[in-house]
């Protein structure tokens, strides 16, 4: 950004640049999915070059995370015009259904970073944000006075119920939740989709964190795992988003596995439901107020 003023007349030249005239986390692109091409500079601004050749310049500004698929590639001066503009960047894998790493920007204001760490870093701050976490979830139940163990397994046996539930209205068969590592395939068609719905979300979840100066490592709930508060955050939108996204699709796949279709009717769910425009709100209120900040600003 610039600002500047044109000498003794007064006459301005640049317009300046307010927080609230940066597009925010709801105003930009939410992600672009790109593969099998390359990302680099060209007259200041970052263009794609698929595999046919064809150039695209991308309003990098107005992006808020780039996801890069198999057989990209990208340059140095693009990652860095990209960490300037505040347009974080996720390797994932084909179709953008698994998470593999994220690039994290350089910040210039660490406010909601310092809150962040301050609530995790206190006992009874700590469990009163993992309460309206879990308040989010049980609106009727009263979580007064109880520890963080107890609500965890209040989770569990609901999350057990939710799944019985949808059992019964899509008429799936359903074992259990099973998921391991590096055998994505050995799982059946509900346990891939949730699988698949889960690092998509993980994926969305982590662009915004960034976005907002806060850290996907340090949670509330989750603990000793590598996005301990991308989880945290996760379980709010997991039963309306990926559960119900498993069992329908379970239900409409009638045995062969279509990664196309799960990735098509995830995004069309994610729009449906206006995540992007939830995630700033929920996170301010879980970490106790203050004007949503959905967008880093340098000064």
């Amino acid at each position: 950004m610039s600002t500047t003023k044109e000498g003794a007349a007064g006459n301005r030249l640049l317009i300046k640049v307010t927080r609230d005239t940066l597009p925010q986390v709801k105003d930009k692109y939410p992600f672009i999915y790109l593969e099998r091409g390359r990302l680099e500079i060209d007259d200041s601004s970052v263009k794609w070059i698929d595999c046919d050749n064809n150039v695209v310049r991308l309003p990098i500004a107005t992006i808020n995370c780039l996801l890069l698929g198999p057989g990209t590639t990208i340059t140095h001066e693009a990652v860095k015009v990209m960490g300037a503009s505040n347009c974080s960047v996720c390797w994932v894998g084909e179709d953008s259904l698994l998470f593999y790493a994220a690039g994290i920007n350089p910040t210039a204001d660490s406010r909601n970073l310092r809150k962040q760490m301050l609530l995790a870093a206190d006992s009874d701050k700590s469990v009163e944000v993992a309460r309206k976490m879990f308040a989010r979830r049980f609106p009727t139940a009263d979580l007064v006075g109880k520890n963080l163990k107890e609500m965890m397994g209040m989770e569990g046996y609901r999350v057990r119920q939710l799944y019985e539930q949808k059992v019964e209205q899509y008429q799936v068969g359903w074992k259990g939740r099973s998921y391991q590592p590096g055998k994505f395939e050995m799982g059946d068609i509900t346990n891939r989709v949730l699988t698949s719905a889960n690092a998509a979300l993980y994926g969305i979840l982590c662009s915004a964190v960034h976005s907002m100066g806060y850290s996907p490592h340090i949670g509330f709930i989750h603990s000793g795992s590598p996005l301990p508060f991308i989880y945290d955050l996760a379980d709010l939108y997991k039963e309306e988003l990926c559960i119900d996204l498993a069992f329908f699709l379970t239900l409409e796949m009638a045995g062969r596995y279509n990664h196309h279709k799960v990735s098509s009717t995830f995004r069309k769910r994610v729009i449906e439901m206006d995540l992007l425009t939830r995630v700033g709100p929920d996170i301010e209120e879980m970490l106790g107020g203050g004007k949503p900040r959905a967008c880093r600003h340098r000064k």
